[in-house]
């Protein structure tokens, strides 16, 4: 069946469908990753956005279980170069396409995804949409896609109850981590460090916020702020919880969203990117180590850099290709951000001692 991907500037991409039918309209954003496209899939801060990847050939390796960073995937939609119909790996337990059409993702095939990427790096992360009707009228469609706006994300992808998860081997810790979108193997990195981790949802099914003093009643050895999708400034109570958690002076670490609700709960601005950073290879500077990583990276917004109050945090970690902002180390002592994501899945592991840093400071040490 044929499929057209048109983009809000109005440019228009042909190609053949792939995963469901139908019409989804969604804000485009593209990822630069050669592999892992099911945590990529799966991963919560793609809600309500479509993903091109610029990488040509998706599928090769297939699906399987093991791979899924949450319950199910969360992505719109899914434009790809080619799309492999068999996956060819040992741990292969079915092909991506049927796995698309399973969790209602619509896609596309067959289109110049590296064009794509360069009208979004070139204009900006724009919305689009992809239909798979013979006929439609362009202008009718641009009005749809203009009208588009990615909102509501955190309630939806958080969880709806807390959820205890025990340490792997002895338990030496008590996390209390919060759900704004969190990445299953976040969860996994504090189990493997002997922590038993309590996951609990940015919203109940009330719905209301989990709050602060709930979770400080609790008497957890630390807080941990997850990813999450979205624009940080559209969760104003979740923020005003977050000040508090701060106030505590419980170790804090937190990740992506996490990283940016705590800068906008400490007096800091955050912005919209021009195209964000999607990928498995973005180098990030440790200014405290004086070494680069590379890392893996999911976000569309940024912590300012000349809003953060000197008095408050200071920048511990920059974007070697732009400067932006990647981590901040707070003036109290407790609390430690990144933008980028230290868990992978996919991607590089190289800043999982951010990890043990935050298990060093729970049991008294320091970052």
């Amino acid at each position: 069946m044929k499929a057209t991907l048109i983009l809000g500037n109005g440019a228009v991409f042909h190609g053949q469908s792939i995963g469901a039918t139908g019409d989804r309209v969604c804000e485009m954003v593209f990822n630069t990753s050669m592999t892992g496209y099911q945590e990529i899939l799966t991963d919560p801060s793609y809600a309500g956005q479509g993903i091109v990847m610029s990488y040509p050939l998706i599928g090769n390796y297939g699906v399987n279980g093991a791979d899924n960073e949450s319950a199910r995937p969360w992505a719109e939609a899914f434009v790809v170069r080619h799309l492999a119909r068999r996956g060819s790996n040992f741990r292969c337990e079915g092909n991506l396409d049927t796995y698309l059409k399973q969790h209602n993702i619509t896609g596309i095939e067959g289109v110049d995804t590296r064009a794509i990427t360069r009208i979004l790096r070139n204009q900006g992360t724009m919305n689009g949409m992809i239909t798979c009707a013979e006929d439609f009228c362009i202008e009718d469609c641009l009005s749809k896609i203009r009208a588009y706006r990615v909102e509501g994300t955190v309630e939806r992808v958080t969880r709806k109850a807390p959820q205890v998860c025990p340490a792997h081997g002895v338990q030496k810790l008590r996390v209390a981590l919060m759900d704004y979108g969190v990445k299953e193997n976040m969860v996994r990195c504090l189990q493997e460090r002997g922590c038993q981790v309590t996951v609990y949802p940015a919203h109940t099914p009330v719905p209301a916020d989990t709050t602060a003093e709930e979770i400080l009643a609790l008497k957890p050895d630390g807080v941990m702020l997850s990813n999450g999708p979205g624009d940080p400034a559209d969760n104003v109570a979740i923020i005003a919880e977050v000040r508090k958690l701060y106030d505590s002076g419980l170790p804090i670490f937190a990740v992506c969203l996490g990283h940016q609700l705590m800068a906008l709960a400490t007096g800091a601005v955050t912005r919209k990117m021009r195209f964000g950073h999607r990928g498995a290879n973005h180098p990030v500077k440790d200014l405290a180590a004086g070494r680069v990583f590379i890392t893996s990276q999911n976000h569309g917004y940024v912590v300012t850099a000349e809003s953060v109050d000197p008095a408050v945090a200071q920048v511990s970690h920059v974007n070697v290709n732009e400067g932006s902002v990647e981590g901040l180390r707070y003036q109290n002592g407790n609390v430690c951000t990144v933008q980028f994501h230290p868990e992978a899945s996919p991607g590089p592991q190289d800043t999982e001692y951010l990890f043990d840093r935050f298990v060093s400071k729970m049991e008294g040490g320091a970052w």
